[in-house]
């Protein structure tokens, strides 16, 4: 008998060097006057959390917020393009959860 509970499944970790290599795609970004302060800032805040916590979910949480960010740009871009409405669009933050 397994202490661990068969139906979920373990999260998937960032490789060690996803912050890295995430930096370097959103400097080759066309937003990243913008985006690379933002993500720096993310992830000075969730290094300090994790100094505090011993825990390396912080710097976990802000690698997959801005992977899915970066990810879902192109889909924006169309969006934006396409003239549509964006006035009732939610934050980011309301979608995956803001850091405790």
């Amino acid at each position: 008998m397994s202490a661990q509970p068969e139906h979920t499944a373990p999260a998937q970790l960032p490789a060690p060097a996803a912050a890295a290599e995430l930096l370097a795609r959103i400097r080759s970004d066309r937003r990243a006057p913008q985006w690379v302060p933002a993500f720096e800032r993310d992830w000075a805040a969730a290094l300090e959390d994790s100094r505090h916590s011993y825990s390396l979910a912080p710097l976990h949480d802000v690698v997959r917020t801005w992977q899915a960010r970066l990810a879902s740009a192109p889909a924006v871009d169309v969006f934006l393009t396409a003239g549509r409405d964006d006035s009732d669009g939610i934050s980011l933050d309301d979608v995956f959860g803001g850091r405790q």
